[in-house]
């Protein structure tokens, strides 16, 4: 890939993230704030909804590669696994925040600043990576 495609790359990476942030904080707000649900079920639904828009995204999009056609169960599977390992992370950020006094709300940016890099790393090189047949470089 050249760097001209990294960066192409790297901005529907972005753009992907900004659907699974932006969609998952409206459906906290609305769960949080205008349903008054507590912060961890408001965040789970939100999260289901954005890992799910984020995914379409990240798999059609930003990651596509022909090569990668026909393998949806698989890049799904590596797809829930991280997001699962993320789930944890992700939760132990925002309540320890929450635990210290800190807003979920401030909880959600802080985790999604570490999350940005995290996953780039996992989505590009493993769970959306194209598969090439051997002997081609």
């Amino acid at each position: 890939m050249t760097r001209r495609e990294l960066v192409k790359q790297f901005i529907k990476y972005m753009i992907g993230g900004g659907v699974y942030f932006w969609s998952g904080y409206a459906v906290f707000a609305v769960a949080y704030s205008g349903l008054h649900w507590g912060w961890f079920p408001s965040k789970v639904v939100a999260d289901i909804i954005g890992w799910t828009l984020g995914f379409f995204v990240q798999r059609y999009w930003a990651f596509h590669h022909p090569s990668l056609a026909g393998k949806t169960i698989h890049i799904s599977g590596k797809y829930v696994l991280v997001n699962a390992t993320n789930f944890l992370i992700d939760y132990l950020i925002v309540w320890g925040l929450v635990v210290a006094g800190v807003s979920p709300y401030i909880g959600l940016f802080v985790a999604a600043i570490f999350f940005t890099a995290w996953n780039y790393v996992w989505y590009k090189f493993w769970v959306f990576k194209p598969h090439h047949k051997s002997g081609n470089s």
